[in-house]
């Protein structure tokens, strides 16, 4: 074991932190509770990357630039023990090169547009900036040598008409060209992009040049409809003469949600390969380090909703393709190969937590990370003796985190990004839950409670709803909640049937049914928090975004013991939804006929069909530029519960895309919103002033 290794895991926390981070706040304090305003000094860590040879860890720390109302994105570098802790650059995504002696990051360069640099990792610290393309690039990858770096970059598609339309008039400020778009393209006014286009894979020398674009034509680079962003799925040969990556090539089809294909490109000749021969979504492609064998994910074909992705190994050439975890029961994902060839790491979801994982080729599953917690895989050193990631418990609001990979010994908590924050600060406690709803089915959830919490006082309860539907609420901090139970309220937040984690046959028993069972749950869930016997009945509380903007509006069409609604980012209308959000083809998949053969499904399942039912007080909230659930899906529900006389107001949230991650003030404002209302009604007809703005 080499002496950086015995550090990372034998140095104690508080040699290598405790100087570091220092408590912010005196210890005599009485203690406190977190405050919404805490929200502007919170931080987050991700992407941690161990360098080669384990000496060194680089990571992206993001925080609240409060004036500009942003969050902004540096790059801090420490030693593998967590000491010398310190800034390096402002950027993010940071990818040592395979040698060490550099890294690859993305950073705002000379063309307004995010571009990839490199900075030496001597002590001159030389920078250089690599790219300068019209685009934002992404994914970036070092080739095997360290000569040249993958990316991919959305190339406008060519919607031009010659029409022979007459000169305008000099000095005359004529409309501009119309978009004309002959298909639907998944990345239409996606977030940056207001031109719809193709992602594509390109090559640049690692030491600055002009881009090559290897891929052309109407189809993308990136199995994922947020490929861009969350990752194409790039890996280059051993020998660095290809590039693997996953999209879908077939020009006749559009549906690249569902499915796609693993391709191998020729570097030189650009020749493309396809090495999956099974119409599926196939995605994720890693190369061994021997060169000969593609680990990647996906599933075969199907008319069901969701599909759970399994692990599955090809050689090369795209030979002897097979599934080598088909019973394990849960989607794999981070894939990385072990030192030998012989076996894959992977984190996969498991019971609202996150673990890391082993396989072997022969298909036996090691896990290697156990307890209440998520724990991320995102590099490893050159040995693949230590793995690094972010871990969050319920009380601990994520830091870098280091562990060994054999499964043998304690990991170490190398950043403590927060404790300045939360020194002094009296959380409230999380209590996990199991319960059975009525038809039998066994759910799961967590309760948050008031840090000064009195198991004899009433409390109102607050019920979030996760989106998806196919995702996952984990039992990790969460500062949205814990800044309700700071007033007041008990939070509810459950895992209903359609979310992952819980094994293929749990997430697809709403197949082609959203929502259904899954109410049965919700409402399970709430009747497990009162039988703690510290509810009050007269203040249950029912609110969740996007997928959690679906049930909570069907849940108020359904029942009438919610005192006031939250529903935000909701789709009301699964038939107006279809043709507006920005994944093309999303909603077909939800239903077993479209809707002009038979709209009877698509209407039975939209919560505007059940709006008649409603009488429970709810604000509506929804982002001005959001395009995944568009306004008017909130427009069409508020408009009905006006007509019908329910306590209402529309919520309009400028410079906001899906969700409320874009603006911090937003996320504040949200939860204000939010607790303002709720605090407003209760059953017994009980109401205050009617909340305003």
């Amino acid at each position: 074991m080499s002496a950086s290794i015995s550090r990372i895991l034998f140095t104690s926390l508080a040699a290598s932190v405790f100087l570091i981070f220092s408590p912010g706040k005196s210890i005599a304090q009485e203690p406190q509770h977190l405050s919404v305003a805490d929200f502007l000094d919170f931080e987050q860590v991700a992407d941690p990357q161990i360098s080669p040879d384990g000496t060194q860890i680089i990571y992206t720390r993001r925080w609240v630039d409060a004036k500009a109302d942003y969050w902004r994105s540096a790059l801090w570098i420490m030693d593998a023990d967590g000491s010398r802790h310190r800034f390096l650059i402002k950027g993010s995504n940071a990818r040592w090169s395979p040698s060490g002696d550099r890294i690859l990051f993305i950073a705002g360069g000379d063309n307004e547009k995010s571009q990839i640099f490199v900075r030496w990792m001597d002590d001159e610290g030389a920078v250089s900036q690599v790219t300068r393309v019209d685009f934002s690039p992404g994914s970036p990858e070092w080739s095997p040598d360290g000569n040249h770096i993958a990316f991919v970059g959305i190339v406008p598609s060519d919607d031009s008409w010659d029409i022979d339309l007459p000169t305008p008039p000099e000095g005359a400020e004529w409309s501009k060209t119309p978009r004309i778009l002959d298909r639907l393209h998944y990345r239409q006014d996606r977030v940056g992009y207001t031109d719809p286009g193709f992602s594509h894979l390109f090559v640049v020398p690692a030491e600055s040049g002009t881009a090559r674009q290897l891929t052309e034509g109407d189809w993308n680079v990136g199995a994922r409809f947020d490929a861009l962003y969350s990752g194409a799925g790039l890996s280059w040969s051993a020998d660095g003469a290809s590039i693997y990556f996953d999209g879908l090539k077939d020009e006749s089809a559009d549906f690249a949600y569902k499915e796609s294909n693993i391709y191998r490109i020729n570097v030189s000749t650009k020749e493309i390969s396809s090495l999956t021969s099974e119409t599926g979504f196939w995605s994720g492609p890693e190369v061994s380090p021997d060169g000969r064998q593609i680990a990647f994910t996906g599933y075969p074909a199907s008319h069901i909703t969701y599909e759970m992705q399994r692990l599955y190994v090809m050689n090369s050439d795209g030979g002897n393709a097979r599934i080598i975890t088909p019973d394990f029961d849960r989607p794999p994902g981070g894939l990385r190969w072990d030192s030998n060839s012989s076996g894959i790491y992977f984190t996969a979801q498991d019971e609202g937590y996150m673990h890391v994982f082993h396989a072997t080729l022969s298909g036996e599953v090691h896990t290697l990370s156990s307890g209440k917690q998520t724990l991320s895989l995102n590099s490893t050193d050159r040995t693949q003796s230590v793995g690094v990631g972010i871990k969050r418990t319920a009380s601990e609001p994520g830091d870098v985190y280091a562990f060994p990979l054999d499964g043998i010994g304690d990991g170490q908590q190398l950043t403590a990004v927060n404790q300045d924050v939360l020194d002094g600060i009296t959380l409230g406690a999380v209590e996990e839950i199991w319960f059975e709803a009525e038809d039998g089915n066994r759910a799961h959830g967590w309760i948050v409670k008031p840090p000064d919490f009195d198991p004899d006082n009433d409390y109102p309860l607050l019920m979030e709803i996760h989106g998806g539907p196919f995702g996952m609420y984990n039992g990790a901090f969460n500062f949205n909640y814990q800044a309700f139970a700071a007033n007041g309220f008990v939070v509810l937040y459950t895992n209903p049937r359609g979310s992952t984690g819980y094994g293929e046959a749990f997430s697809q028993a709403i197949d082609h049914a959203y929502p259904s069972v899954d109410y049965l749950d919700l409402m399970a869930g709430v009747d497990a928090a009162l039988d703690k016997g510290y509810i009050d009945e007269k203040r249950l509380y029912v609110g969740g975004c996007s997928g959690g903007g679906v049930l909570s509006s069907w849940m108020i069409g359904h029942t009438n013991r919610f005192a006031a609604a939250a529903v935000r980012c909701p789709v009301s209308n699964w038939l107006s939804f279809a043709g507006t959000t920005d994944i093309p083809y999303f909603t077909y998949s939800f239903f077993d006929k479209p809707f002009w053969e038979d709209p009877s499904d698509w209407l039975q399942h939209s919560s505007l069909m059940y709006v008649g039912n409603v009488t429970t007080p709810t604000i509506v909230m929804t982002g001005e530029q959001d395009m995944r659930t568009p306004m008017p899906q909130s427009e069409e529900y508020y408009a009905a519960l006006k007509y019908l006389g329910v306590p209402s107001k529309l919520i309009r949230f400028n410079d906001q895309y899906h969700g409320t991650s874009t603006r911090p003030s937003n996320n504040m404002r949200t939860i204000l919103y939010m607790m303002d209302w709720y605090n407003s009604y209760t059953l017994d007809g009980e109401v205050e002033d009617d909340p305003e703005e």
